[in-house]
């Protein structure tokens, strides 16, 4: 296992074990160790070799082809024992409930888990508190509580606190919570996206108005017009990188459980929708290690892309990486039984990809490219149903997940699986440093940059830019004085055009290119794709309405976008952003 060195300050930043002291006392061939031994105990319960599948496990991690969300890594094998990344927790209408679920928060952010809450259910604000006879302050009230205990809590927790806060787009008070984090300084621990209904959609497009209901009484108490409220949105979204949207009508009709409730809310960064009281593994496989080594030869001998991928290698470490987070769920330390018995009730996995920018330079493909999106629905699909094929395998050994009878599955058309939900596009921050591969399915935000990761400074340099320059003898220390001051190729001279088409940044492809990408991945994506729509600094409030439609009409489960510089504090610095 070779790390960079970027990996290994992460690592002993975050990772792996200190003493008391603040020192670092395990390696990270220890830590991975660690982990598999620990997930490897669940196969006891089935009466299979631990220890086979403990090599199997550490074997897989080591070759960095795939890993296990954060909590996994950090948690796996001692006392703390918390190994989802994903959790959603209920928000009813009562100062007991809003209050029992910050308590319960505040033990899944300690715990390195990132929580979503909705807000809708609370009553709006200036409605009537029948038991005090005084008005209610309305759901941003307690969200700006909510926010204030989470940078309490982060201070001695695993990571940085996070957290998802939505507002159904009927709510009476909905106009504030799109409008709030205008005002700098709040809710710096959420990010917030409206939950908007396909009702609201039609509304906009009829250029007509929309009800507004109060949630505690179901009546309807208003109407605005659609277009207004969407403005407001654009406006937000365009100034501050927020709210995003999460088209819940559609992310419930893929509810593979609806007889067990509603999805209203999902995690942090929008990838997985969860019930009220669920959790989720996340594991993310590294496609950068399946391509085939001979295509990254000049000469691709008239090779098709798909042909330079190595399936039979994906699928068998596929079949690993599901039953690794099948046997987390059993040996998972919950922080509430609530969350126990709902995680084990619908088993849900969320096996994701990342290093997918790299697999697309390694082929030769420009990530816009017609045959980077063909290839996307190619690789997720292989995904989807190889993950699906080993959640029926465990299912014919294990049984079905509990709550089978009434899902989607339940039908004499469907697979008899082991979990409700196998696949989950995760963004991958750290673990595609740990890695050394591209986040998630992002494109390159820049060819070489400073950031800031868990405190870090770390400084990065695409190492396949280096070796195309080297290998095609345009590189030298002046071009590479430029890329690190510009962070992208434009403007650079001797370096060919092929090569900038490839090499292409974040800030440097459409709107409708990202959307492209992430419609393709959404297609055979169980759950949700986490995405960044990111956008030049000099790009218009048109841009984000244009953005917003085209996801809705796309297919995709959620959007975000973020204009370049629109928040300060920015983590990549390069002199050239536009």
């Amino acid at each position: 296992m070779e790390l960079t060195e970027n990996a290994l300050k992460v690592l002993h930043a975050r990772y792996l074990i200190k003493d008391e002291k603040g020192n670092v006392i395990e390696t990270p061939d220890d830590m991975f160790r660690r982990v598999a031994r620990n997930i490897a105990q669940a196969e006891k319960f089935y009466n299979e070799d631990a220890s086979y599948w403990e090599d199997r496990f550490y074997e897989l991690m080591t070759s960095l082809k795939f890993l296990p969300n954060s909590p996994a890594l950090m948690n796996a094998g001692k006392s703390i024992g918390q190994l989802a990344a994903c959790f959603v927790l209920p928000v009813e209408d009562s100062m007991k409930s809003i209050f029992d679920t910050l308590k319960n928060a505040a033990l899944i952010l300690q715990s390195g888990g990132g929580t979503g809450f909705s807000f809708s259910r609370l009553r709006p604000k200036a409605d009537i508190v029948r038991s005090t006879g005084g008005i209610a302050s309305g759901p941003v009230s307690f969200m700006k509580i909510y926010n204030t205990a989470t940078d309490v809590i982060k201070q001695g927790g695993a990571r940085r606190g996070a957290n998802m806060g939505i507002l159904r787009i009927d709510h009476p008070d909905i106009l504030e919570f799109i409008r709030i984090k205008r005002r700098e300084g709040e809710l710096t621990n959420f990010n917030i996206s409206v939950a908007v209904t396909d009702a609201f959609m039609e509304a906009l497009k009829d250029d007509r108005e929309y009800e507004l209901k109060n949630p505690r009484s179901g009546e309807v108490v208003g109407s605005l017009r659609a277009k207004i409220v969407f403005d407001e949105i654009v406006e937000s979204a365009w100034e501050t990188g927020d709210p995003g949207l999460i088209f819940i009508d559609r992310i419930n009709r893929a509810n593979p459980t609806p007889h067990i409730g509603m999805i209203e809310s999902t995690n942090p960064c929008g990838e997985q929708p969860l019930l009220p009281y669920e959790a989720c593994v996340l594991g993310s496989m590294n496609l950068s290690k399946y391509v085939l080594k001979e295509s990254q030869k000049s000469e691709d001998r008239g090779q098709k892309p798909e042909e330079k991928i190595d399936w039979d290698m994906l699928a068998k470490d596929i079949n690993t990486a599901v039953r690794f987070l099948d046997d987390s769920i059993d040996i998972n330390i919950y922080p509430l039984p609530e969350i126990e018995r709902m995680h084990k009730g619908n088993r849900k996995i969320g096996l994701g990809v990342m290093g997918w920018a790299d697999v697309l330079i390694l082929l030769n493909i420009p990530y816009n490219h017609k045959k980077a999106f063909e290839l996307a629905r190619k690789v997720m699909k292989f995904v989807r149903d190889k993950s699906r094929e080993a959640s029926v395998e465990l299912a014919e050994k294990r049984g079905v997940f509990p709550n089978f009878k009434g899902s989607i599955y339940d039908a004499p058309d469907m697979p008899r699986v082991r979990n409700a939900t196998t696949t989950t596009i995760a963004p991958t921050g750290t673990l595609s440093t740990i890695a050394d591969c591209s986040s998630g399915i992002e494109p390159l935000f820049a060819i070489a940059y400073k950031r800031l990761v868990l405190d870090t400074e770390l400084y990065e340099i695409n190492k396949y830019f280096v070796e195309i320059a080297q290998k095609r003898g345009f590189f030298s220390d002046e071009m590479m004085t430029w890329v690190l001051r510009k962070g992208n190729l434009r403007g650079i001279k001797g370096i060919p055009l092929d090569i900038k088409r490839l090499f292409k940044t974040a800030l440097e492809i459409p709107l409708e290119d990202h959307i492209e990408m992430q419609a393709a991945f959404q297609e055979y994506t169980d759950n949700a794709v986490s995405k960044t729509i990111n956008l030049p600094n000099k790009a218009g409030k048109e841009d984000v309405e244009r953005a917003f439609i085209l996801a809705y009409d796309k297919g995709v489960k959620g959007i975000t976008v973020f204009r370049y510089g629109a928040k300060k504090g920015t983590l990549v610095k390069f002199a050239d952003a536009d």
